[in-house]
């Protein structure tokens, strides 16, 4: 039986932030931006470094220097379970959401990379692999998008092999009609359509919206209402045809927000993002509750850092290729996986989540 020692415990956490700008002005139904920020996090130990990241404000990065490094710095990278409470208990006065959370998720995603590297295994093979792939859905189709780059992106996922796409709605309830109608031209009548709001509309527009959009059989609809508005959600859900899946869960940052959302049946499928939920930790306990209330899980964004964990947990049914995410992702780093037949596979022949940050790559994009 090997002895812990001081040598094995984790030695540095470096962190860092990086600024890229959207390749197009890009919206949702609530927001507007030109550029997209991720926040790295570098865990050393036994000569190995795990990797993880966020996207969030460049400030995060700070937060994460001053107030979780000195919880890591000295401890054994295997006690995950340990670490991840002392970082809760640290962000308390702070609140237990925002971008606190999201400087946790990305601490704990870095910590489980660096854990499955000593283990000399892959990722999803220390959380419990259950399926060889993971299905997704291209998702972009913002707002800011004139008709014909709307149809060309959501087209070209098509022709690549994806069985669904995902666009923006919600800025402008009319023009959303028209969109819906091009995007469904684009992709044919063998794809699924999803549409998100991102909590753009009411519960009574939402409804007019889907007898609208019935023409042009959408089959998801995400955030039609706020995700805060519970009881709106349900309204929808209960109130719309059994073949539109009511979607929502992206900021749901703690165990206590995805089991309210449950509890409430607002959901069919539920969505958790690695990024914001707690890491990979945090996903894991999404996923548990989804196997209690027996409701499918999604990813939201981020597709290379959540690959691993989908692939381990049973529930698991689809997850978003983000336009922005998979761009950034493969600018910064090695390995990415890419889509093949609108899934994603992960390199069993490397250990971890096998992303390699491309520090020399990314110094243009470093915040000071």
């Amino acid at each position: 039986m090997k002895i812990t020692t001081v040598t094995d415990n984790i030695t540095a956490l470096q962190v860092q932030a990086y600024t890229i700008p959207t390749d197009y002005p890009e919206s949702d139904g609530t927001l507007q931006w030109d550029h997209t920020t991720l926040v790295l996090v570098e865990l050393q130990a036994q000569g190995r470094t795990g990797t993880g990241y966020t996207y969030a404000n460049a400030a995060t990065a700070a937060f994460i220097h001053s107030t979780l490094r000195p919880l890591l710095i000295g401890q054994h990278p295997q006690q995950t379970a340990r670490l991840y409470e002392s970082m809760c208990a640290a962000i308390r006065n702070e609140g237990n959401c925002g971008m606190a959370r999201m400087a946790l998720s990305a601490v704990d995603n870095a910590l489980w990379d660096l854990k499955a590297q000593l283990l000399d295994m892959p990722l999803c093979r220390l959380l419990g692999q259950v399926r060889d792939e993971a299905l997704l859905y291209g998702s972009g189709g913002f707002t800011s998008y004139p008709q014909q780059r709307l149809a060309a992106q959501l087209g070209a996922w098509a022709q690549q092999g994806f069985t669904a796409v995902k666009m923006k709605i919600g800025r402008d309830a009319a023009k959303d009609v028209q969109r819906v109608s091009t995007a469904r031209h684009a992709i044919g009548d063998k794809l699924q359509l999803f549409v998100d709001a991102n909590g753009a509309y009411t519960t009574r527009q939402s409804l007019a919206q889907i007898k609208k959009f019935s023409e042009y059989n959408i089959s998801w609809f995400e955030e039609p209402v706020s995700s805060g508005n519970l009881e709106g959600l349900r309204f929808v859900r209960e109130h719309t045809t059994e073949a539109i899946n009511i979607a929502a869960g992206e900021y749901a940052y703690t165990p206590v927000d995805f089991l309210n959302m449950l509890q409430h049946q607002a959901v069919d499928v539920l969505q958790a993002d690695v990024t914001r939920c707690g890491g990979i930790t945090g996903f894991l306990k999404a996923a548990a509750l989804c196997d209690t209330f027996e409701v499918p899980l999604s990813f939201h964004c981020a597709p290379a850092q959540h690959l691993h964990v989908a692939l381990a947990v049973p529930r698991f049914y689809i997850g978003e290729y983000f336009h922005d995410h998979a761009r950034i992702e493969q600018l910064l780093f090695d390995n990415v996986p890419l889509p093949e037949n609108g899934a994603l596979k992960p390199d069993l022949s490397v250990n971890g989540a096998g992303l390699i940050f491309k520090h020399r790559d990314a110094v243009q994009y470093k915040v000071s």
